[in-house]
C-alpha cells in the first residue's frame, strides 16, 4: 500500500511538473505576440498625446502685454515677451503696435507676422491671445507698469507674479531689453524656437521677399546686402555729425525733439566711441579693402537715405551694382508696402537674411537678430564696421597710399568679419550669437517643436547658397582688388 500511495504522489508530481513546463513553453511560444501587442499600445497612447490638446497649467485669469519703446513690434520684443509669459505662467496677448510713434506706421501685428501660426507653435509653450479677453462681461483696463532693464528669472517671479495675483492684467511698457540675456538653456531654447520658428511674416511679404531675392539672384549669383541705416532719424538720434553745415544742424535737431529723454550729445565724442553710422562712402572704401571688386551686386536695404542721390554718390562711384527695393520692382507692386515702415523693413530683412554676405552699418536691434538667424540656420558671415578705429583711418586717408589704407582696414576688422567663432559664448547679445541653441548638432534639434516637420525642409532648402567670406573663384564675393587701382589711387590723392 505505500508502495502504491508513493507510486501515486510521484506520478502526481510527474503530471503538476509536466504542466508547469508546458505552460512555461507556452509562455515563451506567445511571447512575441505580448510584445508586439504591448508595442502597439505604447506607440497609440504617443499618437493620442501628440494629438490631444495640451495640458498646461497657465493661469487663463491672468495676461501680460508688451509694448516696445519704438513702437515697433520687433522680433527682439516678441520673443522676450514669450520668454516672459512662460515664466510667470501668464496668458500672453498679441503685442500691439504704437500708431502714435515717429513712423505713424498703421499696421498692426497680423498685417506683418502670420498670427494664427505664432499661436499655434507656440501652443504647448505659452497661450496666446489676441486681445484681452472680458471677465464676467466687462473689458478689461489692464495696470501698467514697467520691469528693471535686463530682469531674469527670479526678478520676473518676484516683481510680477504678485501684481499679477492682485491686478489679473498687465501691461508692460517700455519692454524693449527687459529681460536678462543670461538665462536658463530652456529659456534660451524658448528665445529660439519664438523667434525662428513661430515669428513667420504674412504671405504678401514673403512673396514680395522671395520676388526680391531671385531678381537678385538673376543679376548676380551671389550679391551682399548692405544695411545703410543712414536715413535722417538714424543719424538724429546717434547725435552725430557728417559736415551738412548749418543746415544739417537744425534739420536733425527738429527731428530730435520728437524724442523727449535724448539727451544732447557730443559729436565728436560720438564719433570718437564708434557710435556713428559710416557715410555710404566710407562704407564702401571699407568693402574695397576688404577685397570686394567694383563688379560686385550690392543690395541697399534702407528708408531714404538722408541727402539722397548726392549722399549715395560715392558709393555708387565704387559699386555701380547697386540696388534696392524700388529699382527691383515697379511702383504698383510695392504700392501695398510703401506706406508701412514695418512692412518695407520686413521686405529688406528677406533679402539681408538670403545675402552671401551681409554688411550692417550700424549694430542695432535687426543688425543683431539678422546675425543670430544667419548663424542659427548655418553659418552666413555678418560683417560689422569697426567703427571705433576706422574713423580715424577715414580722417587720415589722404595722407597714405591706397595699399597702407587697405593693409589697416583690414587688420582692424579682424574680429568683426563674422566668422562662425568670432564670438566667445556667453559673449553678446543672445539674438546676436544664440549659442545654446546652435553649440552642436544634438541641441540644436531638442529645439525644434513637434509642430515644425514640415517647416523644416523648407528653411534647410532655402540655406544651400552659403558661401564662404573669401572664395579663391573669381566670380566669387571674395575676388581681391588690386591693390594698385588706379581708379582709388586718384581717390586717396584728392
Amino acid at each position: 500500500m505505500k508502495k502504491k500511495s508513493r507510486s501515486r504522489h510521484h506520478n502526481n508530481a510527474v503530471y503538476i511538473g509536466a504542466g508547469i513546463l508546458l505552460c512555461q513553453r507556452r509562455r515563451i511560444h506567445h511571447l512575441p505576440f505580448i510584445s508586439a501587442v504591448a508595442a502597439c499600445i505604447l506607440f497609440l497612447f504617443a499618437v493620442l498625446s501628440f494629438l490631444s490638446p495640451p495640458i498646461n497649467d497657465h493661469h487663463s485669469d491672468q495676461e501680460i502685454e508688451v509694448r516696445s519703446n519704438a513702437g515697433k513690434p520687433t522680433a527682439f520684443l516678441i520673443t522676450d515677451a514669450v520668454v516672459a509669459a512662460y515664466i510667470l505662467n501668464a496668458t500672453l496677448v498679441v503685442p500691439k503696435l504704437d500708431q502714435k510713434s515717429y513712423w505713424k506706421d498703421q499696421s498692426n501685428f497680423s498685417e506683418i507676422f502670420d498670427v494664427d501660426w505664432f499661436i499655434s507653435y507656440l501652443r504647448r509653450d505659452v497661450k496666446i491671445v489676441k486681445e484681452l479677453p472680458a471677465i464676467n462681461g466687462r473689458v478689461i483696463n489692464p495696470y501698467r507698469t514697467r520691469v528693471p532693464r535686463k530682469c531674469n528669472q527670479g526678478c520676473y517671479q518676484s516683481r510680477m507674479i504678485p501684481l499679477l495675483d492682485k491686478k489679473k492684467a498687465v501691461v508692460l511698457t517700455k519692454f524693449d531689453f527687459r529681460l536678462s540675456n543670461r538665462l536658463a538653456t530652456n529659456l534660451q531654447k524658448l528665445r529660439c524656437r519664438a523667434n525662428y520658428h513661430a515669428l513667420k511674416f504674412t504671405d504678401p511679404i514673403l512673396e514680395m521677399g522671395k520676388t526680391l531675392v531671385q531678381r537678385m539672384r538673376e543679376k548676380s549669383n551671389h550679391f551682399i546686402a548692405l544695411h545703410l541705416r543712414f536715413e535722417s532719424d538714424m543719424l538724429a538720434f546717434s547725435g552725430c555729425y557728417y559736415g551738412g553745415g548749418d543746415k544739417e544742424r537744425r534739420e536733425l535737431q527738429q527731428i530730435r525733439t520728437r524724442w523727449k529723454t535724448l539727451h544732447k550729445r557730443n559729436p565728436d565724442r560720438e564719433r570718437r566711441q564708434g557710435r556713428c553710422p559710416l557715410t555710404p562712402e566710407e562704407v564702401g572704401l571699407m568693402l574695397r579693402a576688404l577685397g570686394y571688386s567694383s563688379d560686385v551686386h550690392i543690395y541697399v536695404a534702407s528708408g531714404e537715405v538722408y541727402g539722397g542721390e548726392n549722399t549715395l554718390a560715392p558709393l555708387k562711384a565704387l559699386f555701380p551694382n547697386i540696388h534696392s527695393k524700388d529699382s527691383l520692382t515697379t511702383k504698383q507692386q510695392l504700392a501695398p508696402f510703401v506706406s508701412y515702415s514695418s512692412r518695407m523693413a520686413a521686405l529688406d530683412y528677406i533679402v539681408c537674411d538670403e545675402s552671401d554676405v551681409f554688411v550692417t552699418n550700424n549694430n542695432g536691434n535687426m543688425a543683431k537678430m539678422l546675425a543670430g538667424r544667419r548663424r542659427y540656420f548655418g553659418h552666413k558671415p555678418t560683417i560689422r564696421p569697426n567703427a571705433k578705429k576706422l574713423w580715424r583711418l577715414f580722417m587720415d586717408r589722404n595722407n597714405m597710399t591706397w595699399e597702407e589704407f587697405a593693409s589697416t582696414t583690414r587688420g582692424y576688422q579682424i574680429g568683426f568679419m563674422g566668422e562662425p567663432n568670432e564670438v566667445k559664448p556667453g559673449r553678446g547679445e543672445f539674438h546676436e550669437n544664440p549659442v545654446a541653441c546652435i553649440c552642436d548638432a544634438k541641441s540644436k534639434s531638442m529645439i525644434h517643436s513637434k509642430l515644425d516637420i514640415e517647416s523644416d525642409g523648407d528653411e534647410n532648402e532655402n540655406r544651400t547658397h552659403v558661401q564662404s567670406l573669401a572664395s579663391r573663384d573669381g566670380s566669387d564675393l571674395g575676388q581681391i582688388v588690386n591693390l594698385e587701382n588706379p581708379e582709388l589711387e586718384e581717390i586717396f590723392s584728392d
